[in-house]
């Protein structure tokens, strides 16, 4: 065993416990245990040795602490024993239960969305995604901060001097007025970054505009963190995108070309990965980026099929997917690593549970080939039934209907016109804002009327 260097300036990695709690009839897609091994994927990811953790089944949380104050007791005497320096719980807290927590326990408290904040801060490299994490911190911050906050004095411009002035501050001690500084200067910081992303979304706007434009359609990677989709966006693209065995590695969407057969050509974009219990501050702070999802023409979903808890990963993408609107996107799913199955063979089974999917290996390149022809498939030679109502403004939508589309009736009616037949599936995600209900079911709606007009009769 090598010996540690006593003149060694890297820093020791805190030791952290992990706690995690079961509330009876809660929705919660891992079990207690797997969530918990995915929070200690996470310490790990954010530089944190894991020494031990406590679990406890509850009816509801403690008001105050969270956990039972029984299990307060036991965590405290379980920390002082493994030397803890932070305990991470698995759930999002409230500030007073962080605050309670911390007292009771002497030491700090943090949860599973502080430390995915941390994360996305520590692998955010462009200005898009550090603004973006900014944000997201600071949302989560503003109603966690106490007198103890007084580090942002510095950014408060001037905050110094109203701190420790007395004339009209009347009741209110110098801590409480150095909070209300803090607190200022954070809604100023959180109004620039704001504005600074909207910026950002009218680039990306006008860049998908344009993309649009070009009529090459674009396919978007979609997955659980770490599922492979930047290995795998590498092997069909011939690119070198950061890959890491690590949680939240990529961060920022990287598009490339991709040339499918002939002159056929597709737009793939990496994305930043899903997992569950995705803060809604960062959902709300990474809106531009997840619109490059939204506004695909179609979703690769990729899953580590060798991973234990893959279906429940598979529905946790799925329920995000909905959040952010972009469930109605057609679907090719790949089931990744099939290489690290026991028995490979076992993977053709798996595939009946999953629409449109296909075996493969990134890293091995085994059914890359058979995924991209699906792919072409879906983007280029399936039709889908649409049923649309288009406004007379929305000449290119409706020249592209006619272009591209095969038009089986047109009504004309007062400021647009409605368009029944059968458009490729990359094209549906342009259409679904002017979306009417589907040819057979208007075909239904009529058929009722016409037999309450016989019965009538």
């Amino acid at each position: 065993m090598a010996k540690k260097n006593p003149h060694s300036t890297t820093p020791p990695h805190e030791r952290a416990f992990l706690v995690g709690a079961e509330i009876r009839g809660a929705k919660q897609q891992l079990s207690l245990e797997g969530s918990l091994a995915e929070l200690a994927l996470l310490a790990d990811t954010a530089g944190v040795d894991v020494v031990g953790e406590l679990t406890q089944k509850l009816d509801r949380p403690n008001n105050v602490t969270y956990i039972g104050p029984g299990k307060v007791d036991e965590l405290k005497a379980l920390a002082e024993e493994t030397l803890t320096d932070v305990v991470i719980f698995d759930d999002e807290l409230s500030p007073r239960h962080q605050r309670e927590l911390e007292k009771a326990l002497s030491l700090r408290v943090l949860d599973r969305t502080a430390l995915i904040l941390d994360i996305f801060a520590q692998h955010a490299h462009t200005s898009e995604g550090m603004l973006q994490v900014e944000l997201a911190q600071y949302e989560y911050n503003l109603p966690r901060l106490t007198r103890a906050w007084t580090h942002l004095e510095r950014q408060a411009g001037g905050g110094g001097g109203a701190a420790g002035s007395t004339g009209g501050v009347g009741l209110r001690g110098p801590g409480e007025t150095q909070l209300e500084v803090d607190k200022r200067a954070i809604r100023k910081r959180i109004t620039h970054i704001k504005k600074e992303l909207e910026k950002v979304e009218e680039h990306r706007t006008r860049y998908r505009a344009q993309r649009k434009r070009s009529r090459i359609p674009t396919v978007a990677f979609v997955g659980y963190t770490n599922a492979g989709k930047s290995t795998l966006l590498n092997r069909i693209a011939k690119s070198d995108i950061y890959v890491a065995d690590k949680l939240f590695a990529t961060l920022d969407p990287t598009t490339r070309r991709v040339e499918l057969s002939g002159n056929e050509q597709a737009l793939f974009t990496d994305t930043v990965g899903f997992i569950q219990k995705l803060p809604t501050a960062l959902i709300s702070a990474f809106h531009a980026t997840l619109e490059e999802i939204a506004e695909a023409d179609l979703l690769l979903h990729v899953v580590d099929i060798s991973h234990p808890n893959a279906l429940d990963q598979y529905q946790a993408v799925q329920d995000t997917l909905k959040e952010i609107d972009a469930d109605h996107i057609p679907m090719v799913t790949a089931l990744n690593k099939s290489d690290l199955l026991r028995n490979p063979e076992n993977a053709r089974e798996v595939l009946k549970a999953f629409p449109k999917s296909i075996a493969i290996s990134a890293q091995e390149g085994t059914g890359v080939k058979e995924l991209i022809h699906l792919i072409r498939e879906e983007l280029y030679e399936s039709y889908s039934p649409i049923h649309v109502r288009l406004p007379y403004q929305q000449g290119a939508l409706i020249s592209l209907f006619h272009e591209l589309g095969q038009v089986e009736l047109v009504e004309h009616e007062r400021g647009g016109m409605v368009m029944h037949g059968r458009i490729p599936g990359r094209l549906l995600a342009q259409f679904t804002p002017w979306h009417a209900k589907p040819v057979e079911e208007r075909q239904m709606l009529n058929n009722h009327i016409e037999e309450d007009d016989l019965e009538e009769e």
